[in-house]
């Protein structure tokens, strides 16, 4: 095993990817974004409004649109359905690219809400040049293995975490085959996997940012783990885990057990 988080291939996609993510949805300012640049992070997420990350990366993709990969998405509507080809205009625009190279269907919280006829307009998307890449995000484990054991999609966006193992057993057994990338997100469980949960020893260890995203990371199957900061100093540290590389055998072990004990308080969380 590698002594570092080097970058690798996202799945069958042909995408050379930084292992992290940067996604600016928190607002960490226009230099967390250039900082992540300067250090060799390629793998970009961002949702219409953030326009710090398209503010920064819209200048970027003049010159060196190749070495970038932008990933975005169409939201899943509770009511209506949405765009899919319009909203795929917007994206261009405010990215100021002709082409995007991930483009999903996001927020799918049941297999009913990204029917046969959306999957079919990525579909055209793709063919059409659009985009090189299609995908979803979602929170239903059995929905995204049927894709990934079904080869329906390149990408899928999926939680994975110290506390929230599942895709251990729903998704990743599903991706040998067809070889979807995986993108994972929410490593730190907003935080609670740095904080003390109820019954947790008061001497005892806690996790630090940088365990969270060696645990995802450690793992085979994910490709890029998404890091979300609110500043510059989170970016920082967070990007430390990649030259820390994976976890030990007695680290992992103290993740899983620290895992186990945050999700026994049953927080709600998106």
């Amino acid at each position: 095993m590698p002594d570092k988080f080097l970058p690798t291939i996202l799945g069958n996609t042909g995408l050379q990817v930084s292992r992290l993510g940067l996604s600016a949805t928190y607002r960490p300012g226009k230099k967390t974004v250039h900082f992540a640049l300067d250090q060799g992070i390629n793998y970009f997420f961002g949702f219409g409004i953030d326009h710090q990350m398209t503010g920064v990366m819209r200048n970027v993709l003049k010159s060196e649109r190749e070495k970038y990969v932008i990933a975005t998405g169409v939201y899943n509507l509770i009511w209506g359905y949405p765009n899919i080809r319009k909203t795929l205009e917007k994206r261009l625009r405010q990215w100021g690219t002709e082409y995007l190279d991930i483009f999903m269907f996001l927020g799918v919280r049941k297999e009913a809400e990204f029917p046969p006829e959306a999957r079919e307009e990525l579909y055209r998307l793709r063919e059409e040049g659009w985009v090189k890449a299609i995908g979803m995000s979602t929170h239903d484990r059995s929905f995204a293995g049927k894709m990934a054991a079904e080869g329906a999609l390149d990408v899928l966006m999926i939680r994975y975490n110290a506390a929230h193992r599942g895709a251990e057993k729903d998704i990743f057994p599903y991706l040998g085959e067809h070889n979807p990338g995986i993108v994972s997100f929410t490593a730190t469980r907003w935080r609670y996997l740095m904080r003390r949960p109820k019954g947790w020893p008061k001497d005892a260890a806690l996790p630090n940012a940088r365990m969270t995203y060696r645990f995802v990371l450690s793992n085979p199957h994910v490709h890029v783990c998404m890091t979300a900061p609110t500043n510059i100093n989170q970016m920082k540290e967070n990007i430390q885990a990649l030259d820390e590389g994976p976890l030990s055998e007695e680290e992992m072990n103290f993740m899983k057990k620290f895992g186990d004990a945050v999700y026994q308080q049953k927080k709600w969380f998106m």
